[in-house]
């Protein structure tokens, strides 16, 4: 299966679609954290800067005007870190003393914080990094500015970030691996569950879910599991009743027909054309009626046929030229063409005497239904890229698209065909032979005619 059908197949699944809706989910709100982080981190860290910048303007205040340059050129003397600047300017922005060289524009004189970036002129021609300044206008008219070097701090909030963001994507990471884990483990579930489903959709009420997961889904595999065993009981309770009439029909049938057969010897005696005509029809219908009760009682068989239990490997190529040695004399004696093609294929694994009766329902279906004399039956056996595939084509009347579900049900007759005697159980039993193999059987249009079809593998639901 290609990467990308993979992809495609494994978002089908919930519980993959829920770890992607969660990944999202966390990515958004660990960046939602990050930003407020840093917002708190940052506005804490020049809080707790300015207060230090804001006693040192008040104490530099406070001190005689004419001392003010000493004091600040005191202070750059002993700053080894150099993690404070200063400095001192007239009225109209001259520099007097300090490390500042030039007064930065945009700072106001009331002693708030600002964060400079880059922007501040100090000594060496050098730009400061990232600074805290605050100004204050003194009382003889000159600007005092102090900074305060934010390097550290920053590294401080980037390593912070930096060990949310690694830990941020290990636990995604993380949160991902698992639920994929997770997820492969309900999809073995799932495949399990679709494995036996597709048993009991094709008539195998006896399977049942796997539980033992102890979760919402196995919860739905009890109750799904109980409903089965009810639906199986009354299923075999309604075949019991319909086998058991089918079967104590038959026999007092067959003893009307055997006093039938009495009355129609001692008819023979009497002479009687009119009398012996309605005994002959009374018989006939008989025997219909027997036909009917036989039919049933071999889907009945055919459907309670341990599944694959007695299958072997069939050689379809001999099936199907057998098949059609038989039906050679009775296609001859209606002046009806019986072609048989049958081309190698690979052997598959079935029952030999039920796809030879299946064949010879179909074949017996086409020869009823193709008009005499110019008829025509063709059976096709060939090898399609997914198996063997057997075609029953004939040019008879065909069957209305609308019917071609129906005719397999038991009884039903075509409202083109019901002028010919049959039992509407032939398609019956081919269905229930085909549905024992997990075949399929389609019915279409040959224009003119039908095409059955038996698709020789086992069939799947997607």
């Amino acid at each position: 299966m290609p990467a990308q059908s993979a992809l495609e197949h494994r978002w089908h699944s919930t519980t993959f679609r829920l770890i992607t809706v969660y990944a999202v989910i966390f990515s958004l709100s660990v960046m939602l954290l990050l930003g407020f982080i840093g917002w708190a981190v940052t506005g804490d860290m020049e809080r707790e800067t300015d207060v230090p910048m804001d006693w040192q303007l008040i104490y530099l205040d406070s001190m005689p005007h004419e001392q003010l340059a000493d004091a600040i050129h005191r202070r750059l003397e002993h700053e080894r870190m150099h993690t404070n600047f200063y400095g001192l300017f007239s009225a109209d922005g001259q520099h007097i003393a300090g490390d500042i060289l030039k007064l930065p524009p945009e700072l106001a004189v009331h002693r708030r914080g600002r964060t400079l970036e880059h922007t501040l002129v100090i000594e060496g021609d050098q730009h400061a990094p990232v600074v805290r300044a605050m100004a204050e206008r003194m009382k003889s008219g000159d600007t005092l500015v102090v900074a305060r070097d934010l390097t550290h701090i920053l590294n401080i909030r980037e390593t912070i970030i930096n060990a949310l963001v690694g830990g941020g994507i290990f636990c995604l990471a993380a949160g991902i691996a698992g639920g994929l884990g997770l997820s492969v483990r309900q999809m073995r579930r799932l495949k399990a569950i679709r494995r036996v489903t597709q048993r009991i959709a094709q008539g195998d009420l006896g399977q049942r879910l796997p539980i033992g997961g102890r979760d919402e889904i196995d919860m739905l595999s009890h109750l799904v599991n109980h409903m089965l065993a009810e639906v199986e009981r009354l299923m075999n309770e309604v075949k019991s009743v319909c086998d058991g009439i089918a079967h104590d029909l038959r026999t007092p049938l067959a003893h009307v027909r055997t006093l039938l057969a009495h009355i129609a010897e001692h008819t023979d005696k009497l002479d009687d054309a009119a009398l012996l005509g309605l005994v002959d029809r009374a018989r006939g219908e008989t025997d219909g009626l027997l036909n009917r009760f036989r039919a049933m009682l071999r889907i009945s068989e055919i459907g309670t046929l341990q599944r694959r239990g007695g299958f072997g490997e069939v050689q379809l190529e001999t099936l199907v030229r057998e098949v059609g040695e038989l039906y050679e004399p009775l296609a001859e004696s209606r002046t009806i063409e019986l072609l048989v093609q049958v081309s190698p294929v690979a052997p598959i694994h079935g029952d030999h005497a039920l796809l030879f009766e299946a064949l010879s329902n179909l074949i017996d279906n086409a020869l009823k239904f193709t008009e005499p004399g110019s008829g025509t039956v063709r059976v096709v056996l060939a090898q399609t890229p997914l198996g063997p595939q057997v075609e029953i084509i004939d040019n008879g009347p065909g069957i209305a698209a609308n019917e071609r579900d129906a005719v397999l049900q038991r009884f039903y007759r075509g409202e083109s065909t019901r002028h010919i005697a049959g039992s509407g159980l032939g398609l019956s039993i081919v269905s229930a032979i085909v549905h024992v193999h997990d075949f399929t059987l389609r019915i279409g249009s040959a224009d003119p005619g039908t095409r059955v079809t038996i698709e020789c593998w086992m069939k799947t639901l997607e």
